[in-house]
């Protein structure tokens, strides 16, 4: 470990040394005293999974104020893909930042809303004619994706899946299938709202084409699709786990949503963008969606979102039914459009592959010498493994906890999850380096040794 000017703040992006670095416990005593102040001023919901305070980020690290430098293995949960301070988000930013901040585009529109829309228009799956709403959150996205879907096809009920995450908001709880700590005392929640099976095949063993007819036979018996305006469904799911489900799963639900006049939305807030090694997870299992819905790594930190999809149902709301304040804020189109250059141009596709190799390889070597580790599953930089009881198979949140806070205190972030909290998830910046890389899963191996 190499000793730095604890009172020198170095800039962020990819001029940051990178290296692990620690020159403090964590937390030092600088990240201490923010943390005293976070506890007097910000409530205790607002919880933190790393505890430092960040004052530099780029490449694959994260500066702290105590001058340590820890591998990020978590991307902001998955939004900074093209890398933290990526110098052409930073120049558009500045640039438009001197220009205008707001006119709010329902008022006098601006050009680079229109471009983030015909962007999103093109990469998203299919080549129908699509349109585009851009708006704040994925929980906004989702929230305004299945109000155009009730008001096309004019029927009130909406399925989730189990493990699903989609939001905060009160309709997104709804839809979000883990209660404590997204939903527990915050009810009563919005109607209307029915859950259906995933595929999971670590657990259910199920065939995509099983696992299908299971969650259609519950819709069509418990629902019914004349009632039935929408699924909603992560391709791989993030918050739950990572769960890829098994071949032919979404195939079989998209072709009966097309049978039964049901919008089929895909949620890819967390899985677009690159981070499956596909520039939208659903064109890697084949499938068209009606509704996408984007966010996290669509504008490199910056808050957007947006619901794309087929122009016929995205114009089925009335005039001013769409929109927000901020909704498509001049800033983040800017740095929605410099990202996007660096997706298609900067071969970030390649580089979620090859780090997904690598995720997956070491990953699966762990797995090899110990039953701890029941699953590996993933695709691109979007990879996780789930921790088992080796005798029982049943989830070990605590060994999944105590892993991932050892990484921490080694200078590793990285990041829980699953309906059980027994997953660990590695959402790496695809700027990160192979060296980095390795040198986090050596200090998570290390950490799983020592459990």
């Amino acid at each position: 470990m190499t000793l730095i000017d604890a009172t020198a703040v170095p800039l962020g992006g990819p001029s940051l040394v990178q290296e692990r670095r620690l020159v403090t416990a964590i937390p030092g005593p600088r990240s201490q005293e923010l943390l005293a102040r976070k506890a007097d001023a910000v409530p205790a919901g607002v919880g933190h999974t790393v505890p430092i305070q960040a004052v530099a980020a780029g490449g694959g690290i994260v500066v702290d104020a105590d001058g340590n430098s820890l591998i990020d293995l978590g991307s902001g949960i998955a939004v900074t893909t093209v890398g933290n301070a990526h110098p052409k988000v930073v120049a558009a930013v500045q640039a438009q930042a001197a220009q205008f901040t707001h006119t709010c585009f329902m008022i006098s529109p601006y050009e680079s809303y229109v471009a983030v829309a015909e962007a999103l228009n093109r990469l998203t799956p299919g080549d129908h004619v699509k349109k585009t709403a851009l708006f704040n959150s994925g929980a906004e996205a989702v929230e305004n994706a299945v109000k155009i879907a009730r008001k096309y096809t004019g029927k009130p009920a909406v399925v989730a899946f189990d493990h699903g995450y989609h939001g905060r908001t009160n309709l997104t709880m709804a839809l979000t299938a883990k209660a404590m700590p997204y939903k527990s005392g915050f009810g009563p929640f919005a109607g209307e709202i029915y859950r259906a099976p995933l595929s999971y095949p670590f657990r259910d063993g199920l065939s995509g084409p099983d696992a299908a007819r299971r969650a259609i036979t519950m819709m069509e018996k418990q629902v019914g699709a004349d009632n039935l305006a929408a699924i909603v469904i992560e391709p791989i799911q993030g918050e739950g786990g990572f769960i890829v489900p098994a071949e032919g799963f979404l195939e079989a639900l998209v072709e009966w949503c097309r049978a039964n006049n049901v919008v089929f939305i895909a949620d890819e807030v967390q899985t677009g963008f690159a981070r499956t090694g596909e520039m939208f997870a659903s064109d890697g299992f084949g499938i068209v969606p009606d509704l996408v819905t984007t966010a996290k790594g669509i504008a490199a930190g910056l808050p957007l979102a947006a619901v794309t999809g087929r122009a016929e149902i995205m114009d089925a709301s009335h005039a001013g039914g769409l929109g927000g304040t901020y909704g498509g804020n001049p800033i983040a189109c800017a740095a929605a459009l410099a990202a996007i250059d660096v997706f298609e141009n900067d071969g970030m596709l390649e580089r979620a592959r090859e780090v997904g190799e690598i995720l997956t390889g070491r990953l699966r070597e762990l797995q090899a010498s110990d039953p701890r580790i029941g699953d590996v599953r993933g695709k691109g930089a979007m990879v996780a493994a789930e921790f088992i009881d080796a005798e029982t198979g049943e989830p070990d949140a605590a060994l999944a906890a105590s892993v991932a806070k050892a990484s921490i205190a080694q200078g590793v972030i990285v990041l829980t999850c699953g309906t059980y909290g027994n997953v660990i998830r590695f959402l790496p910046p695809l700027s990160i380096g192979d060296d980095l890389l390795n040198d986090g899963l050596d200090v998570v191996a290390a950490a799983l040794a020592d459990n």
